[in-house]
């Protein structure tokens, strides 16, 4: 009998090599060769191994003049904030992965995504390779849901769940998880990158094939990235992210990568024991808690997609005992705070060298786009002055080296949105004010500089 082979596969890239390394050869990344096994030596080259490889479609090349142009069949989730982050809803035969860390909520959302696919009419299958039927009845039934479609179906096997599919002939599909499943005649633990990548191969082609769109649930590393090869979130159609912290209630999904939608849009859910529940007016709720007339707090409007987003920017200083003062900043880039501070410090004459300066945007949101910059030098500028900026004032801009703030896109939108939430006076940089029609009983002060913004906020 031969021995089996150990192989050592790259989580990141899927290379192969036949002994271990720190760093891959391939796409150089550090720690990432896991060990698997290869297929037996007795097997190779012989009709049995011929025999696992599945026959193509045997598809004939078509010219693009004549491929007919059908508009893409889309289904409704039933739920709003997954549309918006899908581009509209299901795609027939539609591949999507969803990861996330475990219990922030993926089972629950998807669980629920199924109910409302069964009211409408539509067959369901929920493969669950983690828990039993029982558990996901329990499950159930603490959400309210009860359909005669959802079909359920607690197998790891793949060539199993292939079986079924075919003989059911579902509308939708979620495989829970991705990492659980494997195929029996492929050599390799289930979760190992060779099962992973087959898998999806596999599910990939039943998609194709049938119509189903599919949903499947993926497992994230400790650094937050999903489990096993990359390849596998190019193979997939969509890729989503649930982020929140497990601590609190509000959930934000994300597409990352969305082959029938932006990858920009945000869909925002709020965790209850009734499971997840739609946050159709975020600004409000992240909002809602803000303490107004308090230093260090300005109201900044971002853009996440489509979607302007109000949220809390809040600014804390102390003075440092230390030779190097502390810098925490949560809810936005630690190294764009620091350049920030340089501009105040250089162009500003505001003094932060002896000061600990805590950073924290309010309700879990990650600021990424420049257009936050100014919010947060008007929200250190009032902590450490001690001094507040009035409770209907909004702020946004970019800001430069030399302290100059610069445009930002789509600012009509953020000021609408600041006038539908209440604010009365928005403050911008002047090339966007110029552009601005100002709403009756909404005051837009456009700056250049920001010492001119500080100027005026504290006058």
């Amino acid at each position: 009998m031969a021995k089996d082979k150990v192989i050592w596969a790259c989580t990141a890239c899927g290379f192969e090599s036949p002994r271990w390394a720190g760093r891959c050869p391939s796409c150089g990344a550090w720690n990432t060769l896991e060990e698997s096994l290869a297929a037996p030596a007795a097997e190779k080259g012989t009709a049995k191994a011929a025999a696992r490889q599945r026959p193509g479609s045997g598809a004939a090349p078509v010219l693009l003049e004549n491929i007919p142009e059908d508009e893409t069949i889309r289904t409704t989730t039933g739920i709003a904030e997954l549309d918006r982050v899908l581009g509209g809803g299901l795609v027939e035969g539609g591949l999507m992965l969803l990861g996330g860390d475990p219990g922030i909520g993926k089972s629950t959302l998807l669980l629920q995504v199924c109910a409302h696919l069964c009211d409408s009419g539509k067959r369901v299958l929920y493969v669950s390779g983690e828990e039993s039927a029982r558990q996901i009845k329990l499950r159930a039934r603490r959400l309210g849901i009860q359909s005669a479609n959802l079909y359920i179906l607690a197998e790891n096997a793949l060539d199993n769940v292939e079986q079924r599919m075919r003989e059911l002939g579902p509308d939708t599909m979620v495989i829970d998880s991705v990492q659980t499943m494997y195929r029996p005649e492929l050599p390799g633990a289930p979760g190992s990158v060779s099962q992973i990548r087959e898998c999806t191969s596999l599910l990939l082609r039943l998609s194709k094939e049938s119509g189903t769109a599919t949903f499947l649930v993926g497992h994230v590393t400790k650094e937050g990235a999903i489990a096993g090869p990359r390849l596998l979130e190019h193979m997939v159609d969509v890729v989503l992210y649930f982020e929140g912290d497990r601590q609190q209630e509000y959930r934000l999904l994300r597409a990352v990568k969305n082959r029938y939608g932006s990858i920009n849009e945000l869909g925002v859910f709020q965790m209850t024991d009734k499971g997840m529940i739609e946050v159709p007016n975020p600004s409000e709720r992240l909002l809602s808690h803000r303490a107004k007339g308090a230093s260090g707090s300005v109201v900044f409007c971002g853009l996440e997609g489509s979607r302007p987003l109000l949220c809390d920017v809040q600014a804390l200083t102390a003075q440092s005992y230390f030779g190097t003062p502390r810098r925490t900043v949560g809810g936005a880039d630690s190294g764009r705070v620091a350049l920030l501070l340089a501009v105040l410090e250089k162009r500003a004459a505001t003094r932060t060298y002896n000061q600990d300066v805590y950073i924290n945007v309010a309700g879990g949101l990650e600021l990424s786009e420049p257009a936050a910059d100014l919010a947060l030098c008007a929200a250190v500028a009032s902590s450490l002055r001690d001094q507040s900026i009035g409770a209907e004032v909004a702020v946004m801009g970019e800001v430069g080296l030399a302290g100059e703030v610069r445009a930002i896109p789509q600012c009509d939108r953020r000021v609408e949105e600041c006038r539908r939430m209440g604010f009365t006076t928005v403050m911008v940089p002047k090339e966007n004010a110029r552009r601005i029609r100002t709403a009756e009983g909404m005051q837009v002060v456009g700056v250049d500089t920001v010492m001119q913004a500080l100027a005026w906020l504290f006058h």
